[in-house]
């Protein structure tokens, strides 16, 4: 299928699911488990990987690191267990080689901005996303907003609920801009229902989305930007190991 020509390139979504590189065709034998944790919580998986015992199967290699994958055994199911990068682009390739390699339903946690006046360390679920990102437009076709999966959404409110946290589904909004986060782009982005923002959201759910898996994702409040000038506040790090752990009993409701 040939792809229409746009003004703008980021536009020309081609629907081919095949590409000239096949996310996963360097480890031909490596098979994953269809559950994982796939978390933006510093060294949270690392540390949990070492508490337990447990050592890496496999390292998804880039130029800045290695990945390490691990599988753990989680109330006698096995989980794999990966760090994911700050950033769509990163953080979406590591999704897309492990879904090459067999995993199917995948639960995320990180910290977002907020745009309104939530407190640090409330932890929220994303409905949907606004695609102000660039990795999305190459996993579905151009749109505004992404729908976050359904099935991801309520098992990641039972696990909340079963701890005993109310808990608010929002609007996020995916940008790459980190520092091009404006005070007019806020409002915008305010204005238009967005409570949160973060870097990945809308493009995890698009791989996951085109690839056929069920991905959803746990944020917790940090910075804001809800007032005249940012707030960094501690970067929600109260809620890293927590995170972590709502995400592993999560991961058994999808």
């Amino acid at each position: 299928m040939t792809v229409s020509e746009q003004e703008i390139p980021i536009l020309e979504y081609d629907p081919d699911p095949s590409a000239v590189i096949t996310p996963g065709h360097e480890l031909p034998d490596l098979r994953l488990p269809s559950k994982a944790v796939f978390a933006f919580l510093r060294d949270a998986v690392d540390r949990y990987a070492q508490s337990h015992g447990v050592a890496p199967v496999a390292f998804f290699e880039s130029a800045t690191k290695d990945f390490p994958v691990y599988i753990v055994d989680d109330r006698g199911e096995q989980i794999c267990m990966v760090q994911a990068p700050v950033g769509a682009p990163a953080a979406t390739q590591i999704l897309d080689w492990l879904i090459a390699h067999g995993v199917q339903k995948i639960i995320s946690a990180g910290s977002c901005g907020v745009l309104t006046d939530f407190p640090e360390n409330v932890f929220l679920v994303p409905s949907r996303a606004l695609r102000d990102e660039g990795t999305s437009f190459h996993y579905v076709s151009p749109s505004r907003w992404i729908d976050a999966n359904p099935a991801a959404r309520s098992a990641i409110g039972k696990a909340l609920r079963d701890h005993g946290h109310a808990f608010t589904e929002v609007t996020t909004w995916t940008t790459d801009g980190f520092f091009r986060e404006t005070r007019s782009k806020v409002e915008r982005r305010r204005a238009e229902g967005c409570s949160v923002v973060e870097m990945e959201c809308a493009a995890l759910a698009a791989c996951a989305q085109m690839r056929g898996a069920i991905w959803g994702e746990l944020l917790y409040t940090a910075d804001s930007l809800a007032g005249a000038l940012h707030d960094a506040r501690d970067w929600g790090h109260a809620s890293v190991e927590y995170a972590l752990k709502l995400c592993l009993d999560a991961i058994h409701y999808v």
